[in-house]
């Protein structure tokens, strides 16, 4: 991808990473872009935000790589796709992108939570990567997660209220051990990966710096969505054949466009 140079560092994961995500539930502080390819990031970063009109909220909308060709492009990456199938086996397909972003000094925070429960996929073989587009860190409010926590099942969730959270929904206190919590603390060009269940937020932006991530999702391809609950549901091969055939598939898109609402249809954009 233009502009995007590979770190000299990528190779693929090796067996006790993959047992790490098996135990753990996540990796972290893997090699994509140089820092080339991070600046990169950034400055097409500012460019995304200046498409959107000033009442959109980046982080408040979903699904980019329906939108805009330069971040389908992205999620599709080699290097990015070969981590993940280092975890899914040879046969994939990507139906998520989002951005995650604080600004210097912003109080929001994600409460804890599995992104299993939001998501009517079954089976849940899902990965995602955190593709850090500026450094984060305990001080600008780097994700963090409760290490091992994908093997308690679906825990409980609580509604949780205030207008500094980005969900409105918690894990229950008592489903946390403090102790397990691990900060994602990542350079910008990194990527962590974590697994669908894992218990994970992050605390506010102390810093005065800038704090963003996208988000690209993916699953096997023998996992399907419920329309019935999720119906702009669609996917996009990654790597491999889709034997299954079991979900609809998006519409690449050509231009450079932004969401302007979450959950759309790759039908809306050109």
């Amino acid at each position: 991808m233009n502009g995007l140079s590979v770190d000299k560092q990528v190779a693929r994961l090796t067996s006790e990473q993959k047992q790490q995500f098996a135990d753990w539930g996540y990796i972290s502080s893997l090699p994509v872009f140089d820092d080339s390819g991070a600046d990169y990031l950034q400055l097409r970063f500012g460019e995304l935000v200046d498409l959107l009109p000033s009442e959109i909220d980046i982080s408040r909308v979903n699904n980019w790589h329906k939108a805009n060709r330069w971040i389908y492009e992205l999620c599709h990456t080699p290097v990015i796709l070969d981590y993940v199938q280092d975890l899914l086996g040879p046969k994939f397909f990507h139906w998520g992108a989002s951005f995650f972003c604080k600004y210097p000094g912003d109080k929001t925070e994600v409460p804890w939570h599995q992104d299993a429960q939001y998501w009517p996929l079954h089976p849940h073989k899902a990965v995602t990567v955190w593709l850090a587009f500026f450094d984060a860190d305990e001080t600008n409010g780097a994700m963090r997660v409760v290490r091992g926590s994908h093997h308690l099942g679906e825990v409980a969730h609580q509604e949780v209220q205030g207008e500094h959270f980005m969900l409105a929904q918690q894990v229950v206190a008592s489903a946390i051990d403090p102790h397990d919590a691990v900060s994602l603390c990542l350079r910008a060009g990194q990527i962590s990966l974590h697994d669908d269940a894992i218990i994970h937020g992050s605390l506010a932006n102390r810093s005065d710096r800038m704090r963003a991530g996208l988000t690209l999702r993916y699953s096997a391809t023998d996992s399907k969505c419920d329309l019935a609950v999720w119906p702009t549901f669609e996917s996009y091969l990654a790597r491999g054949v889709d034997q299954y055939q079991l979900n609809p598939v998006g519409k690449v898109p050509r231009d450079e466009g932004f969401p302007s609402r979450p959950q759309q249809q790759s039908s809306e954009f050109s």
